[in-house]
């Protein structure tokens, strides 16, 4: 139940942060992952460059705005994976 609880609450965040204009998304935790891209009604992703071995940048639609998501699973990655994938995705 614990779970459930905290997929909830960070899908309701993801949308809330996508309604006040965020437009990257980290999520770790592929319950997790799932639980954001449903709840930002994504059905599609283009695959863009890997951030990590197997992670790569994804860009979707969630509304009428275009977002770029980082999808892994919670059992691996660098301690700065968070920092990494968003400074993979800056412009160069």
């Amino acid at each position: 139940r614990a779970g459930q609880i905290v997929e909830d609450t960070l899908a309701t965040c993801a949308t809330t942060a996508r309604d006040h204009g965020a437009r990257r998304f980290v999520v770790a935790g592929g319950e997790t992952s799932g639980a954001v891209t449903q709840a930002l009604g994504i059905t599609r992703l283009d695959v863009g460059r890997e951030i990590a071995p197997g992670v790569p940048w994804c860009f979707a639609q969630t509304g009428d705005h275009p977002v770029a998501l980082a999808l892994k699973s919670g059992n691996f990655g660098a301690e700065t994976f968070f920092t990494d994938a968003l400074t993979a995705l800056e412009p160069e």
